[in-house]
């Protein structure tokens, strides 16, 4: 969060005072701001834009918002706060979206318009104040580029907001019974994909009578396409224990169900971001992706490498992201097990 003076600067340019607290209220007549905010095509991207979102809707409580994403992320937003337009945007050749996307939004005077896409769309609306994503460095999160548009340093962590319905579900999904490790077993291209059986390897030990989590269940989440991917980690579990959520949830019933969870492990994903953004104990499998730029935010994160580096692996003769097979065979499954291990053992300690 920025601090109170930097917020207070901030909600002056909108002819604002700031409270107590560093909230910003309206000093005149009662009206609300009119905020465009557009985010992410890719789920991973827009949730780590929720972060900044979130400062949004705390420093101005008054606004009202009108959020644009691409059509697979748009779902994460369904219950931002005082929300009062979703816009899909489906992208189309020519980059014709962006003309869609202009005629549903020119209309409206703006107090404010965040572009974290980066396009011109900003600067062709009537609009108070306008932040547009411009290129980042390449040597830091992805977050941190998205604070630096409002000076916030450090930067907002993700937030994802749920409705009862979501959670509702959740808690049918995943019923009490004891701790749950919940798996992530696919990814959007196969060489960022840990192998099945080292999914299923690391399940058994960390929930055999030895393990971190002895006896938990195990849930596996995975898109409804996804299956082929999450099938042999399913097929590795014992019925009683096995929680097959593969095709059932959401994106938030997705984040409600994580909540509930001892422990996520997964690849690099936005299923992923979504774990740590609601806090729940979050390893994350790196090796070909950014890890730099897409690490998961938070203290309770952790990251398990390949031993071979991104260039290494991408450096692989025929590499080509869209038929390589994994490159994640570096990663053992005594490496992510260790980095489980003091993940939670580092929380206990913490919670002690």
């Amino acid at each position: 969060m920025a601090s109170r003076e930097g917020v207070y600067i901030t909600a002056r340019e909108f002819g604002l005072v700031a409270d107590h607290r560093g909230l910003a209220h309206s000093s005149g007549p009662p009206a609300f701001m009119k905020i465009l905010f557009v985010t992410a095509t890719r789920i991973g991207d827009a949730v780590l834009s929720t972060g900044l979102l979130s400062h949004l809707v705390e420093t101005y409580p008054d606004a009202r918002f009108t959020i644009g994403a691409g059509k697979v992320a748009a779902p994460l937003f369904e219950a931002v706060p005082r929300l009062e337009r979703m816009i899909v945007i489906e992208k189309q050749r020519y980059g014709l979206h962006w003309l869609d996307l202009y005629a549903r939004v020119v209309r409206r005077r703006w107090d404010l318009v965040v572009d974290l896409r980066g396009s011109a769309l900003a600067y062709l609306l009537l609009a108070r104040k306008r932040r547009v994503r411009g290129k980042g460095a390449r040597d830091e999160p992805r977050l941190c580029q998205l604070g630096r548009l409002f000076d916030l340093d450090p930067p907002p962590s993700p937030h994802l907001w749920t409705m009862p319905k979501h959670e509702d579900v959740a808690s049918v999904l995943v019923p009490p019974g004891g701790p749950v490790l919940a798996i992530g077993p696919a990814a959007n291209w196969r060489g960022k994909t840990w192998r099945a059986e080292r999914f299923a390897e690391l399940a058994r030990r960390l929930t055999a009578s030895a393990g971190i989590l002895p006896g938990a269940r195990v849930a596996v989440l995975a898109a409804a396409h996804e299956r082929p991917q999450a099938a042999p980690v399913l097929d590795a579990i014992s019925p009683e224990r096995r929680i097959d959520l593969v095709g059932r949830t959401d994106l938030l019933t997705a984040a409600a169900v994580v909540r509930r969870c001892a422990l996520f492990v997964g690849n690099d994903t936005g299923l992923m971001h979504i774990a740590a953004a609601v806090g729940a104990p979050t390893v994350a499998l790196f090796g070909p992706g950014h890890v730099i730029h897409y690490a998961p935010w938070g203290p309770r994160t952790a990251v398990a490498r390949t031993t071979l580096s991104r260039a290494a692996l991408t450096a692989t003769p025929g590499y080509d992201y869209r038929t390589t097979d994994t490159l994640m065979d570096s990663l053992s499954v005594d490496a992510a097990e260790a980095t489980a291990r003091e993940l939670l053992q580092r929380l206990a300690a913490g919670a002690a």
